[in-house]
């Protein structure tokens, strides 16, 4: 290990480069952490205690790997989902840091359960990457769009032919002067295909730049919009469009959330929907990306993914003998193979879900993982609404959160 370290210490040896070097993943891993405990005199005793397969973390998941952060792992439920894809009870496997929130998770599974479950359905599935281009005049920028409008089967084509699971299902054009933007959708199967859609997007890119003298900038052109508040995403949706709502009597509102219906429609109203807008934000919701980054960081979803899944809408609408409460996510990007998903823990996570791997139709799995995540959302809402509406949040925390 000395020689290597020293290699790595004078620049004979890249950081990147170890495992080319020495086949066993675990003793590159080591390498690299003993090198940088050296130079910072830092311990990371801890992170190199793990029992994931470096094999395929170090190789596919995280370059320059020097070993694993922990993260508590807790569960919630059993919650029942009234899916067209999930249609069962679940434990849902949540990895948080946050003392009180898989509490009030459980609290709100509680409640769905026992009204019988949240009736949760997916109304699309896209995923979008965004070329941008620039055309030499406004009156060139339209001749692309007539273009591309134009020749759509010849595009799908030339895309579908760079992968097997992939289909376009949609292009939307969009000018800004003399930049022309095509914001692509892709249906992925079981991934949630940001790999697949690029690569699919770039050749779409060749031909539109090919045919019609545009100049390809930028394989993504901010338009898709991936990662970042957008409300494209709010509108058009990305990924999984999906909503999950349920009916919870006046009784269940009394004897689980301590308040009544007008108070929770209230709360709502005020905090999630007019707050909301007074503050300019893009998601309408309570806490909905808590649920959300638990259930991402168990099931090996990219984290940075929950942005657009904070664009949650929670409604809450008075009816005859209680109140419905309902979650929309219009962009929900998940998938069940590629990514995270094979890591050994998020593996076990998306088991215990059911939805491992591909399902026995392209894409089943990833919309089981859509809803149960929404249904777990829903109880999210329901448990800190019904908590304001009792002004019992400061006393979970107080007791649970320290």
């Amino acid at each position: 290990m000395k020689e290597y370290i020293e290699r790595l210490r004078d620049g004979s040896l890249k950081m990147h480069a170890i495992e080319s070097e020495v086949e066993d993943t675990d003793r590159a891993v080591a390498i690299r952490r003993a090198f940088i405990e050296e130079e910072t005199g830092n311990s990371f005793k801890t992170a190199g205690s793990y029992s994931m397969s470096t094999e395929r973390a170090a190789k596919k998941n995280c370059e320059n790997m020097i070993g694993a952060v922990q993260i508590p792992l807790g569960v919630a439920g059993k919650l029942k989902v009234n899916g067209e894809y999930a249609d069962g009870e679940f434990y849902i496997p949540l990895a948080t840091t946050e003392g009180a929130l898989i509490a009030s998770i459980n609290r709100g599974c509680k409640a769905i359960t026992k009204a019988g479950g949240a009736d949760v359905r997916i109304q699309r599935d896209g995923m979008t990457r965004a070329p941008v281009f620039a055309a030499k005049s406004v009156a060139h920028a339209m001749d692309i769009i007539r273009w591309v409008e134009t020749h759509r089967d010849e595009l799908k084509a030339a895309a579908e032919s760079t992968t097997s699971h992939g289909k376009l299902t949609d292009i939307t054009c969009f000018i800004v002067g003399t930049s022309v933007y095509t914001r692509i959708e892709f249906f992925t199967g079981d991934a949630m295909g940001m790999n697949m859609v690029t690569i699919a997007s770039e050749k779409i890119a060749e031909i539109i730049a090919e045919k019609t003298g545009a100049v390809l900038v930028a394989l993504s052109g901010n338009l898709c919009c991936d990662k970042k508040p957008a409300a494209v995403n709010l509108v058009m949706g990305r990924g999984k469009t999906v909503a999950a709502g349920v009916f919870l009597s006046d009784d269940m509102v009394r004897d689980i959330f301590k308040t009544d219906a007008k108070t929770m429609m209230e709360v709502n109203n005020r905090k999630n929907l007019e707050g909301s807008a007074r503050a300019g934000a893009l998601g309408f919701n309570a806490h909905a990306a808590n649920v959300i980054a638990a259930m991402f960081l168990a099931c090996g979803q990219d984290p940075a993914h929950v942005v657009e899944g904070s664009n949650t809408i929670t409604t809450v609408d008075l009816v005859e003998g209680g109140v419905y409460v309902a979650v929309t996510l219009p962009s929900l990007q998940v998938g069940t193979i590629g990514g995270g998903t094979g890591l050994d823990t998020q593996h076990e996570c998306l088991s215990l879900l059911g939805c491992a791997g591909g399902g026995e139709k392209s894409g089943d799995n990833s919309k089981k993982l859509a809803e149960i995540i929404a249904s777990a959302v829903l109880a999210g809402e329901l448990s800190l609404i019904g908590a304001l509406g009792a002004g019992h949040l400061a006393r979970a925390h107080k007791t649970l959160g320290r």
